[in-house]
């Protein structure tokens, strides 16, 4: 049986979130009482002839934050029923966030006369830090649309189900801002740059072109050889602990070029060692 906890900041996408969980197939319950939780676990493991062995529940700042404080412990215990529990939380950017209720005109749900927005986004993260500390996936959806996140969520739970972890390799352009969901952040704009070939610039490093170039530089096949040595020697280190994720992000400056390289080459790498690997590229995504 298994059991996804969708959590995260008002704005950040947990509808989103958890509507692509039920076009999976989950059976979702949103803003679940977090002190229901435990019951709601026992009551799907002791039910007979139960429809559904897939469960999604959205838990969020609206609990009171006591209760969220018990989060650590009422998730342990549902795990000890042997129930195959994932939390996902869900982040982004102050700015973003603002923005989103601006467009939206919705009211962030611990805003009050006295509390304005970007307090109460303050706030929020405080309350809901027990969760996002025990989080198995946290997920920035600074840059993200709709459809990105619904196929991100789509992804990741997919290859989970494989029971291997799920290695997300991520290429971004620094100048975009940095990812907070990665595990792992490596720069690469100290290589040699395509960017300043004029017939290159207009293209990316999924292009032969560009992969020629870069693979005619010895620093990039340095850099590439150490990052490889790097992944390779702390992944099954991480694999121990029975991580169900694991997300790298390689940025350059624009995220075009470079980081699109060694994203995909690095993928391909990790594919041969039979490692579960999805690809996103950041910047080129539609």
């Amino acid at each position: 049986m298994n059991l996804v906890i969708v959590s995260g900041l008002s704005g950040s996408g947990k509808t989103i979130a958890l509507q692509a969980l039920e076009d999976l197939d989950y059976y979702c319950i949103d803003n679940l009482p977090i002190g229901m939780l435990h019951a709601f676990a026992e009551q799907i493991t002791t039910t007979p002839d139960v429809v559904y062995d897939k469960y999604a529940v959205g838990i969020d700042a609206r609990n009171l934050a006591p209760n969220l404080g018990e989060f650590p412990t009422i998730l342990a215990a549902v795990r000890a029923m042997r129930i195959d529990t994932q939390v996902f939380y869900l982040s982004a950017d102050d700015v973003t966030l603002i923005k989103r209720f601006s467009e939206t005109r919705r009211k962030h749900p611990l805003t009050s006369d006295r509390l304005p927005l970007n307090e109460a986004i303050v706030c929020e993260r405080i309350f809901l830090e027990p969760i996002v500390s025990n989080a198995d996936l946290v997920i920035d959806t600074s840059h993200t649309t709709v459809h990105q996140l619904r196929e991100h969520i789509r992804s990741r739970t997919t290859a989970s189900g494989s029971g291997a972890m799920s290695i997300l390799l991520q290429s971004f352009g620094f100048k975009h801002g940095i990812p907070i969901d990665a595990n792992f952040v490596f720069d690469v704009r100290c290589v040699t740059n395509p960017y300043w070939v004029p017939e290159l610039r207009r293209n990316t490093g999924q292009e032969q072109m560009v992969v020629d170039y870069l693979e005619s530089h010895e620093d990039v096949k340095t850099m590439y050889a150490d990052l490889k040595a790097f992944i390779l020697k702390w992944l099954p280190s991480f694999e121990q602990e029975k991580r169900s994720y694991m997300t790298i992000a390689i940025g350059c400056t624009g995220g075009y070029h470079r980081s699109v390289y060694f994203a995909e080459k690095l993928a391909a790498e990790l594919r041969a060692q039979g490692k579960t690997v999805l690809v996103r590229h950041r910047e080129l995504s539609p």
